[in-house]
């Protein structure tokens, strides 16, 4: 019969709850950006009096940011498989460029290119998700030897993280490792040898914790501690107990606390924070939540909360009924690093763990976080197209065929 064509089987649409909901979150994103810089920008010389100053700038990036999510999305994500590759070369070399650049507050996480400030950590964190999801699918059941499988990821992992570590930037770098490890584990590591991995780790930082304490007590040395380790130093003192230096150190910290606990169960109302007029510094960033907190209170932060959780639930599901191992490591990973990072930020500016200084994905103000939080969900709708993909059609017209065929007879 000439309808018995081989047919090619088209790729499903993208999921519409997961495209809808990341809108949602940037879209609430440029609002709180507003009403957080808002008031600072507009009194001061420096943002030439303009209360859209960050909001503009935010915006911009949201729509570079979709583009780069739909051109992710039309792209196979086997695809990625063939260009981890190459980001992950052009990634390292972007790391071991930064360090050599000018420092803010004792650390040096970004580079200017065509008078943008681009943070090389934001694209590492996608890469090594794209990088370890490529080899472990690559190494199959090879990867659950420690020799020839789990050793050589975990070279990665910690050559990747010791670059980020250089700048230094121990936020990004826990990040990066927390999801790494999720991706190890998905991929079916021994937890025996996760386990030791992490007992290394920690002799490892106690080691060299131990020997610069017992350095400096032999050499009797008076000189000040440079700027990054007072600063690392003032916030793990800060996470248990911000009271005890609170014009200094646990300054971030009781400010941050005091607009959430403003904010009761209602809130004080949308752009009526009072923290982060000049108390909070920089509410449109690391501190965006808390101001979150105060204007719209219990009740909209847990609503808020509640989208997110939804919105990580969805991915992880699409995730899990991606058909293809590369897919669901990417899925996990993808997802797990926005879980990660928003408990990090929301973690530390409510003292559940020392801050870090990290953004909320999807909330907080920066361009980079935004432009690559959005390239990654490119590449989650690109999974979802294929969770989507139509069944065998083939199969269906062939019956369609047959029964048409009986009938005729």
């Amino acid at each position: 019969m000439t309808q018995e064509k081989p047919q090619l089987r088209k790729r499903g649409a993208p999921d519409f709850q997961l495209l809808i909901l990341t809108f949602l979150l940037v879209g609430f994103g440029l609002v709180m950006v507003f009403s957080a810089s808002s008031s600072l920008t507009i009194s001061s010389e420096k943002f030439n009096h303009d209360p859209l100053y960050f909001t503009k700038k935010q915006f911009i990036w949201a729509i570079l940011g979709t583009v780069v999510m739909f051109v992710a999305m039309n792209i196979h994500y086997t695809k990625y498989k063939k260009l981890f590759v190459p980001m992950f070369f052009f990634t390292v070399i972007l790391l071991v460029l930064v360090p050599f650049t000018s420092g803010i507050n004792g650390a040096r996480s970004w580079l200017q290119i065509a008078g943008l400030g681009i943070q090389p950590t934001e694209l590492a964190k996608i890469t090594i998700i794209l990088y370890l999801s490529a080899l472990i699918v690559k190494k199959g059941e090879r990867f659950r030897d420690l020799r020839t499988g789990y050793i050589p990821v975990m070279v990665i992992v910690g050559f990747v993280a010791g670059l980020i570590m250089m700048q230094p930037d121990l936020g990004s770098t826990l990040i990066l490792v927390a999801t790494s490890a999720l991706i190890i584990y998905a991929g079916g590591a021994s937890l025996k040898h996760m386990l030791g991995s992490f007992l290394l780790v920690v002799l490892g930082a106690s080691l060299v914790l131990g020997a610069n304490s017992l350095i400096k007590s032999i050499t009797h040395s008076d000189a000040p501690q440079t700027q990054s380790s007072n600063y690392k130093m003032g916030r793990i003192m800060a996470w248990i107990d911000p009271y005890q230096d609170p014009e200094d150190t646990g300054y971030n910290l009781i400010q941050s606390l005091t607009a959430i606990g403003n904010g009761q169960v209602t809130g004080t109302g949308f752009g009526k924070s009072i923290q982060k007029l000049n108390y909070i510094k920089n509410p449109y960033n690391d501190f965006i939540f808390p101001v979150m907190a105060e204007e719209f209170g219990f009740i909209g932060t847990s609503l808020f909360l509640l989208v997110y959780v939804y919105f990580l639930w969805r991915g992880i599901i699409i995730a899990l009924r991606c058909p293809d191992p590369f897919g669901t490591l990417v899925g996990i990973g993808v997802m797990g690093l926005f879980a990660i990072q928003a408990f990090v930020n929301i973690g530390g500016v409510s003292q559940t763990i020392p801050l870090t200084g990290v953004t909320l994905p999807f909330i907080s103000y920066g361009g980079s976080s935004l432009l690559i939080m959005m390239f990654a969900m490119g590449i989650m709708l690109s999974i979802s197209r294929s969770v989507n993909q139509p069944a065998k059609q083939e199969v269906v017209k062939s019956v369609q065929i047959k029964r048409d065929y009986r009938r005729s007879v």
